[in-house]
């Protein structure tokens, strides 16, 4: 062990000597990973249940022509804010919490590397999402020019616009501080015998993640900061008739917004890459490949930022240059693909929850990552650009590809989050009834884009009817489904089904299964032993004899 990790194990010791708060102390005060880890996931699901709301209304909207319930204004408020909170609210939030309360239990650390920020770095959403909310209720109403804020609506729009800059700075602000909490607990504070070829790929793509933020989430900062000084100060950076260029905001926020997309997409690949092995009780194939196409498909997306932007009349050689790098991404992301399924192969697998969730994300996460390579051609891309096509694609990705992980990770991990084993039979209902209607719901939409039906409209010509009502009728089912998982999750901390072992999966190795479940407060005060570690290194492939 390096002295940093001594010195780092000494001081938590002494913080938790003095730990112990109760009530709603405990939660304003929290220091303990597991409790802000907490505090995270179930605000994450209340942004979800709420930007899942705004979604309904939409789709109540568009269940066929005509303006049935909103003015055009408030639809498209909804759409806005429905992408910034399922983004900035839900998902991003959502990860980071399975990080606080799994990466020092993985590792062998006793916490996040600094407690306290942890704890600031959490305080900072609630108001950020209070933010949002309010802004509907201002004049003007909230934004309206969709989640990415292009001017020059943005620049027009109300005071709501303020708001949600304000919204967006403390947002990035936790989940910078964040991301330094992650990637100095991982670089710092791992087991003795633990190097970063042999720790859990959760670990991996969670510290790959938070180098991504780190890098990115200044970047938007500055652009909505640019926003706000053209609204408020004169500024034209992107104001056309004072000399600015509103393509200006559209690089900047996509060389930020295609990394984005990896933020939410790269520890998604890790739960799922902890969940397949287990549930195939092999290891995971290609171990040391799939690190290196986490780190190439991160590189790689601070290169492809314009295949967003192919429709505002790109040099032809610029278009060929992020036509190539976007295609460039497949093949890491073949790798990835390629390792699951090879990792299934030839296993005794069995099919519990978490392993539907993580099948069904790789089918789902396939099926958006061809469409992407679909619009990844310029000339396609054009034809299709603000279609619902797209909608098709990035909620094949981020709905399938984050929400069907998270579900997985939480029947993963809940026995030894609560102690007890949830309904395996609801949780496989949840799945199957999620698979369904959520193909019911998004699958349609590529037939409206390829029809030619634009996005973010609350009305539409009569040809459009039936694939709308279709898809409108699977998302009130999709979202009726999720009642299923709050039911399954509040009942399996109240008892559930009976008390969890320490290892409820035979097939599960890395060190969150050598504690007891459910996990006690203080975990690792003393680091683990490496005869365990080796142990677990040794039935997951990464460490062998001869070592």
């Amino acid at each position: 062990m390096t002295a940093s990790t001594e010195t780092l194990h000494l001081q938590h010791a002494d913080h938790q000597a003095h730990a112990g708060a109760e009530g709603w102390r405990r939660w304003l005060c929290a220091t303990n990973h597991k409790d802000i880890g907490t505090l995270y996931l179930w605000f994450s699901f209340t942004m979800f249940v709420l930007g899942g709301v705004m979604a309904l209304g939409i789709r109540a909207e568009l269940f066929k022509p005509g303006l049935q319930f909103w003015q055009p204004e408030l639809f498209n408020q909804l759409t806005t804010l429905h992408g910034i909170i399922m983004v900035f609210g839900a998902i991003m939030p959502a990860f980071t919490g399975l990080a606080n309360w799994m990466l020092p239990l993985m590792l062998g650390a006793p916490d996040m590397a600094f407690a306290r920020m942890n704890n600031w770095s959490f305080w900072l959403l609630p108001p950020a999402a209070a933010l949002l909310v309010i802004s509907l209720f201002v004049p003007g109403g909230a934004p309206a020019g969709g989640w990415t804020l292009y001017p020059p609506l943005s620049i027009q729009a109300g005071m709501g616009m303020d708001l949600a800059i304000f919204a967006i700075h403390l947002l990035g602000l936790s989940s910078i501080m964040g991301s330094i909490n992650i990637v100095t607990t991982v670089l710092n504070m791992r087991a003795p015998g633990m190097t970063l070829l042999k720790m859990p790929m959760f670990a991996w793509t969670s510290l790959v993640t938070a180098y991504l933020l780190i890098a990115v989430a200044p970047v938007l900062a500055g652009a909505v900061t640019m926003l706000l000084t053209d609204r408020h100060f004169g500024t034209n950076f992107f104001k056309a008739a004072g000399g600015g260029d509103p393509v200006l905001f559209q690089h900047i926020f996509w060389f930020f917004g295609h990394p984005e997309v990896y933020i939410m997409a790269l520890p998604a690949f890790g739960i799922v890459s902890q969940i397949l092995p287990t549930f195939s009780r092999k290891p995971l194939f290609g171990y040391v490949s799939m690190v290196y196409a986490v780190c190439s498909i991160a590189i790689l997306s601070f290169m492809v930022w314009a295949h967003h932007m192919f429709a505002v009349g790109l040099p032809a050689t610029a278009q060929l240059f992020f036509m190539f790098m976007t295609m460039l991404i497949a093949v890491p992301t073949g790798v990835k693909v390629f390792n699951w399924i090879a990792t299934m192969w030839e296993g005794e697998m069995s099919f519990e929850t978490p392993m539907l969730f993580a099948i069904g994300f790789v089918c789902l996460f396939t099926v958006g990552g061809f469409s992407g390579l679909v619009l990844s051609i310029a000339p396609i891309d054009i034809q299709m650009t603000d279609t619902y096509y797209v909608v098709a694609h990035f909620h094949y990705v981020l709905v399938a590809g984050a929400l069907f992980s998270l579900f997985g990770a939480t029947y993963y991990w809940l026995p030894k989050w609560s102690g007890y084993m949830y309904n395996e039979r609801l949780g496989k209902l949840h799945f199957w009834w999620s698979m369904i209607w959520f193909n019911v719901t998004f699958f349609p939409m590529h037939f409206l884009g390829l029809a030619g039906m634009p996005r973010r409209i609350p009305d539409y010509p009569l040809q459009f009817t039936d694939f709308n009502s279709v898809a409108s009728i699977g998302a009130f089912c999709f979202g009726l489904g999720q009642l299923l998982f709050l039911y399954n999750v509040i009942s399996t901390i109240r008892g559930g089904v009976g008390k969890a072992p320490a290892k409820p999966w035979e097939g599960a190795h890395t060190l969150e299964w050598e504690v007891a479940s459910p996990a006690p407060h203080h975990t690792w005060e003393s680091p683990p032993d490496e005869a365990l570690v080796k142990k677990g290194l040794r039935a997951q492939s990464l460490e062998h004899d001869h070592e």
